[in-house]
């Protein structure tokens, strides 16, 4: 009998979209990206309409979105890819990080609302890129809890926060999960904090999602600091 061992480049690659409008940014993005084993560039696009075009008919699993584009911006063309507008995303949709010039830019806010997993700086080093990109591909969130909370300090000034019902339906553990959540860790950390099993965690954590009505992590911490439920401080 043969023994047959799995060679890590037999693993199908992470598929990627790269929508911005600038084309040397776009080469730049490419080159990194396909540099490595476990990622491939599969399409790209220069405008928002043309991101969700090629979105639909690649079906990639991450999209690095410029949230300032022609036609139509990263969160407009985010919420149309998701299943906001007619789009049929939905849970299964690719994961979408919006790469902007400025970290505390209000558009990142607003497409973090509608369902981006994170953002990532223009300015990020090469290696900051790779790394987000994996992640976001394992289906975890890219949350930055000091810039995530910075944004929604500015939401909150300018929308007084009104309690949901879903803040009442959680129980005191999601309650603690929720807010570890806003505070950038992940599953693993958290489990090691309450003294339980990672799988416990990832039960209380699909609670929070159903509860809050969250596509995902980064979703039901902006509903946290909307909501007031947690305190920008």
């Amino acid at each position: 009998m043969t023994e047959t061992t799995t060679d890590a480049r037999t693993v199908d690659p992470i598929r990627v979209v790269l929508a911005d409008d600038e084309r040397m940014v776009r080469t730049a993005l490419r080159v990194i990206l396909d540099a490595e084993p476990d990622l491939t560039v599969v399409g790209e696009a220069a405008t928002g309409a043309e991101a969700v075009s090629v979105v639909r008919e690649l079906r990639p699993d991450v999209v690095l979105m410029d949230v300032r584009m022609p036609e139509i911006d990263g969160i407009q063309a985010t919420r149309h890819i998701l299943g906001g507008a007619g789009g049929d995303g939905g849970a299964d949709g690719p994961r979408i990080v919006v790469v902007t010039t400025f970290e505390n830019d209000a558009y990142v806010y607003e497409a973090l609302r509608v369902g981006a997993v994170g953002f990532l700086l223009k300015r990020a080093a090469p290696e900051e890129l790779v790394s987000a990109v994996r992640l976001v591909a394992r289906t975890d969130s890219l949350l930055y809890p000091a810039a995530v909370r910075g944004l929604a300090a500015e939401h909150a000034r300018r929308n007084p926060p009104t309690a949901p019902p879903w803040a009442a339906r959680l129980t005191e553990r999601e309650a603690e999960v929720l807010r570890h959540m806003a505070k950038g860790l992940a599953n693993a950390e958290i489990a090691g904090l309450l003294g339980v099993g990672p799988a416990t965690v990832k039960t209380h954590v699909a609670a929070v999602l159903a509860k809050t009505g969250a596509r995902d992590r980064t979703q039901a911490v902006i509903a946290a600091y909307e909501s007031g439920f947690i305190t920008p401080r």
